[in-house]
């Protein structure tokens, strides 16, 4: 019977015991091969330069640098090495930019063995895995994200497409005589165009909306 291929994994951490925990307890489990360990992210990706590893395990904070710097770098460089994050760091922040940076998988610390192990078999297997607490950090997130931007969108979508331009060329710096002369309509249009802007997004002046035109996305810095 042909013998299974071992997962080999890369742990880093700078706590010395934590890192010898982890590694004992990967050590005992049978389709895992520990092929090293590391105290930072910088040592960590000098010890990818000349081994393979099918998963990194990989702390946030750690000295010189720190784990989402490494899990881009590994993304980018060492792309058959997943990035798995094991953190005490569970803000959405650090979520997102784990992610954001190529991690497949985020754990806390506090994790149990069995999950550790399903989680390092699932992303081996090209899944990402994400501990409950973490989906539901996301999920909120995500929910968030979409009112805000339900939000921006109800507001921009008050102005018709000439308001739209208006407030376009206002963010751009343009006085009313040149916005006239690009629109080929009146000084006066403008004047009402612009006064319309104002009351229906309940501004106060032309600085209001380049505010507004910056904060919603609406010209290009």
């Amino acid at each position: 019977m042909k013998q299974q291929k071992k997962i080999r994994v890369i742990l880093a951490d700078d706590h010395q015991l934590f890192r010898e925990g982890v590694n004992s307890l990967l050590a005992s489990a049978e389709q895992i091969q520990v092929v090293d360990t590391a105290s930072s992210g910088r040592e960590l990706l000098e010890k990818l330069e000349s081994l393979e590893a099918d998963i990194a395990i990989v702390d946030i904070a750690m000295n010189d640098m720190n784990g989402i710097e490494a899990t881009k770098i590994i993304s980018e460089n060492y792309p058959k090495t997943k990035v798995l994050i094991l953190s005490m760091h569970n803000s959405e922040e650090f979520i997102h930019n784990a992610i954001q940076s190529g991690a497949k998988g985020y754990l806390p610390k506090d994790t149990e063995k069995e999950v550790l192990l399903k989680a390092i078999q699932d992303i081996y297997n090209g899944h990402m895995y994400l501990d409950p607490h973490i989906s539901e950090v996301l999920l909120h997130s995500l929910m968030n994200r979409s009112a805000v931007t339900a939000k921006i969108e109800s507001k921009v979508n008050l102005l018709t497409a000439r308001e739209k331009e208006i407030v376009q060329l206002v963010a751009e710096g343009l006085i009313n005589k040149e916005i006239a002369a690009c629109l080929d309509i009146s000084i006066r249009t403008v004047d009402a165009h612009k006064n319309n802007i104002i009351t229906k997004l309940k501004l106060k002046s032309s600085v209001d909306i380049v505010k507004f035109a910056i904060k919603h996305g609406m010209v290009e810095l």
